[in-house]
């Protein structure tokens, strides 16, 4: 990924966040009445606005200057979800057992992580490219195993390959990769020592 700054938004800004999961459903009405569904993204796109996350004239000068250190549009960077940021339920810790990322096949030593969202027997399976440094944790048939982790990436890699037919599953924390959707920021002065931006859109890249 180009044009990527491995720096999180800041925290204090990115709790009063308001976003989640786009998708894109293409619906067309035939002649007899009855409708077709097709979604053209195979995958969902999240969106936030951190614009409500602004309380004071500090959180505006926090986001300014992180705004113009990424140059608007221009770079990318992490963003924590402040619902969706781990390998399992927001009030849980994250466990070597939570994601099944692979199965082992005697040659194959690098893995990319995931994370599965399943329900009503349906699923889909997100990439995750950012995990949190120091909280990866790895399990090849449910024993802990050391790995090197690439936090750029979210690629985990085994000094030796696992087994045919062995389980990978992993743990992790993770940040979402984005960016300022606009290259200006309104921003307005409530009343003394208060602050806000009325809206301060960040997609994912």
């Amino acid at each position: 990924m180009t044009a990527f700054h491995e720096i999180r938004f800041p925290f204090a800004v990115a709790l009063g966040a308001v976003g989640g999961p786009q998708r894109r459903t293409e619906i067309v009405t035939l002649v007899s009445g009855r409708e077709e569904r097709n979604s053209p993204w195979a995958d969902s796109v999240r969106r936030w606005d951190a614009g409500p996350g602004v309380k004071s004239l500090d959180d505006l000068n926090t986001l300014i200057a992180f705004f113009e250190a990424r140059r608007g549009r221009l770079h990318g960077f992490r963003f924590r979800d402040p619902i969706d940021n781990r390998s399992c339920a927001p009030s849980q810790a994250p466990g070597m057992l939570d994601q099944v990322i692979g199965t082992g096949d005697g040659v194959r030593a690098e893995f990319q992580l995931l994370k599965h969202y399943a329900s009503g027997g349906e699923s889909w399976t997100r990439t995750i490219a950012k995990p949190v440094e120091g909280t990866v944790s790895v399990a090849v048939d449910g024993v802990e195993t050391e790995v090197s982790v690439d936090h750029a990436t979210g690629l985990v890699s085994f000094a030796v390959p696992p087994a045919t037919g062995a389980a990978i599953t992993a743990g992790f924390a993770f940040d979402c990769p984005v960016r300022f959707d606009t290259d200006q920021l309104d921003i307005a002065l409530d009343a003394i020592g208060a602050g806000a931006a009325p809206s301060v859109p960040l997609v994912e890249l």
